[in-house]
């Protein structure tokens, strides 16, 4: 990790506060970054209490592993593979789950990741640079029409066409390689500018996405932490824009609802299939004053839940 990159932790006290941390309990921070949550989680535990963080990203992982803590277990992985590692472990049940989604704050700032468009970087955005296919390699041979569809459905950006069609034309002509590449022939291939936002941002933000299957390994994380939890444990997930706060939602509100049974189907109240999960309060935002301090913070959405018996 490049020196002096920090990371701000977002909804710190909040998300914590929504676990309700037992002494005793057992927890698993799904993506420890640079530790702010894992830290005031430990600070709450108990000497029998326990917590085991993952993470995907090589940097993230050496930050963790120089935490001392026995209650501590740092594991390099994707929070996707979360069932697999409580198995490894031999834990069946943990009383908390605690997702933190996005891209932290080092590695936006870590211009050698190539997340961002304010450096002129290695065009890269992989999550863990041990492994897979970095956004440069996948831009030199995507077929037109899929890049248009992932700008346009991970980005939600309206000129996605447009600018998938200028990416295949420029890479005829050279290879783009880097993120000042990528970011200028998106500003050349959009009309118009959101106020106060770089035209890039949205296309930055759908690569990434489908460069690291954020959403595709969201999907799979939400049962597993269901199915893990024991009855009364928590579950908190932060998100950072609307495809996943989305997803997170209707996923919680579904898991309340319970199995929806067609209508006038004669049963007993009793027999009704009931919710595995009970929703916890409102969704939580920043207050204005982390905002102010941590202008990254203004998207974020905390949803919290609590695993019923059965």
């Amino acid at each position: 990790m490049s020196e002096g990159l920090v990371h701000a932790t977002v909804l710190l006290n909040e998300a914590v506060e929504a676990l309700q941390v037992k002494p005793d309990g057992i927890y698993v921070d799904g993506t420890f970054g640079r530790g702010g949550h894992s830290r005031l989680i430990l600070r709450r535990l108990g000497e029998r209490g326990s917590l085991i963080a993952l993470d995907k990203d090589p940097a993230a992982v050496e930050a963790g592993r120089a935490v001392d803590d026995a209650r501590f277990r740092m594991v390099h992985s994707g929070f996707e593979h979360l069932g697999e590692v409580l198995q490894e472990l031999g834990i069946d049940k943990v009383d908390g789950v605690l997702l933190d989604l996005g891209v932290s704050s080092p590695q936006l700032d870590d211009e050698q990741r190539g997340f961002s468009f304010r450096f002129d970087a290695p065009l890269d955005m992989r999550m863990d640079t041990s492994r897979g296919e970095t956004a440069a390699e996948w831009l030199a041979t995507v077929d037109e029409g899929e890049l248009a569809e992932v700008i346009r459905d991970y980005g939600e950006e309206r000129f996605a066409r447009q600018i998938a069609r200028a990416i295949v034309a420029a890479r005829q002509e050279r290879e783009i390689l880097t993120t000042k590449q990528l970011g200028d022939i998106v500003a050349q291939s959009v009309r118009t500018r959101e106020p106060g936002k770089n035209p890039a941002t949205r296309t930055f933000q759908a690569i990434r996405i489908y460069i690291n299957r954020e959403l595709e390994e969201l999907e799979s994380v939400l049962p597993q932490c269901v199915g893990h939890l024991k009855e009364g444990g928590r579950m908190a997930v932060i998100s950072f824009h609307s495809l996943e706060d989305r997803m997170v939602k209707h996923f919680m509100r579904d898991m309340a609802q319970g199995d929806k049974l067609p209508k006038h189907v004669p049963i007993r109240a009793a027999d009704v299939p009931q919710g595995k999960l009970r929703l916890v309060g409102k969704a939580i935002q920043a207050s204005p004053e982390e905002v102010a301090a941590n202008p990254r913070a203004r998207s974020a959405v905390l949803r919290v839940a609590e695993r019923l018996g059965g």
